[in-house]
């Protein structure tokens, strides 16, 4: 029997990119698209609507993390089987939807990641600022010192998980901004799903999602932060309730 793939996309002031970013998903690729609306400034609300899309609208801006907890939980309720996070500000390549869902479906990985960083040449090309690419680098590197694992980027935006997965971490107990990326990839390694990755290119413009320095800089010591608790529960000095796993 075929997989349910829903397709979450968290939004906020989208509306410019939308049509585009969803007329750029391979049809037949998804069984449905959940738009989550983080309370923006334009229409994204009525254009999703006007697309025929299943909208969440928040009464207030809740932030990235937020956001994204409402995309899971709205999707493990809708019966999904593979969840792929797709920004709709166009920034991301549409069309590799059936290739991160499909390395799920058929039981190579849980959790499949687009990695933007194929070369150094190729992101700057892209439009990625230098400051991002260089702490984009120092943090995967010492992520994956940190986490054990080999991967090639951890700050995409660009994410497919299987079921399993959603309901086998607490996902729920993650920051309600920028970090919940970190903080659910941690709970991943913890409980020893596979992750995977293909290349995306990502376009940088004034449409497409991002953070400023001063953001990026507060990211970054999150993500310090957050590797420190990892350590601590993993060496049972003091235990942090997200990173338990769910029996």
């Amino acid at each position: 029997m075929k997989s349910k793939v829903i397709v979450v996309m968290p939004a906020y002031n989208a509306s410019k990119t939308l049509k585009q970013t969803l007329d750029s998903i391979p049809s037949g690729s998804y069984s449905d698209i959940l738009l989550v609306d983080d309370n923006s400034n334009d229409d994204t609300v009525k254009k999703a609507r006007e697309l025929g899309l299943k909208v969440i609208k928040h009464d207030k801006n809740l932030g990235y993390g937020a956001n994204q907890k409402t995309c899971y939980k709205t999707a493990l309720e809708m019966g999904a089987d593979v969840i792929v996070m797709l920004h709709p500000d166009y920034q991301y390549d549409p069309r590799l939807v059936p290739f991160l869902a499909g390395l799920i479906e058929n039981d190579i990985c849980d959790v499949m990641m687009a990695n933007r960083i194929r070369t150094r040449r190729e992101a700057l090309k892209g439009g990625m600022p230098f400051y991002k690419y260089f702490f984009n680098r120092c943090l995967t590197i010492t992520e994956n010192v940190v986490l054990g694992l080999n991967l090639g980027e951890y700050h995409t935006g660009y994410r497919a998980f299987s079921k399993k997965v959603l309901e086998t971490i607490d996902f729920e107990k993650n920051s309600d901004d920028f970090v919940f990326d970190q903080h659910i990839i941690v709970q991943i390694a913890l409980a020893g799903f596979r992750i995977g990755e293909i290349p995306v290119s990502a376009k940088y413009f004034d449409e497409a999602s991002s953070i400023n320095f001063k953001r990026s800089v507060q990211y970054g010591l999150g993500i310090l932060s957050i590797l420190g608790k990892y350590l601590l529960h993993k060496w049972s000095i003091k235990k942090f309730e997200q990173f338990n796993i769910k029996k």
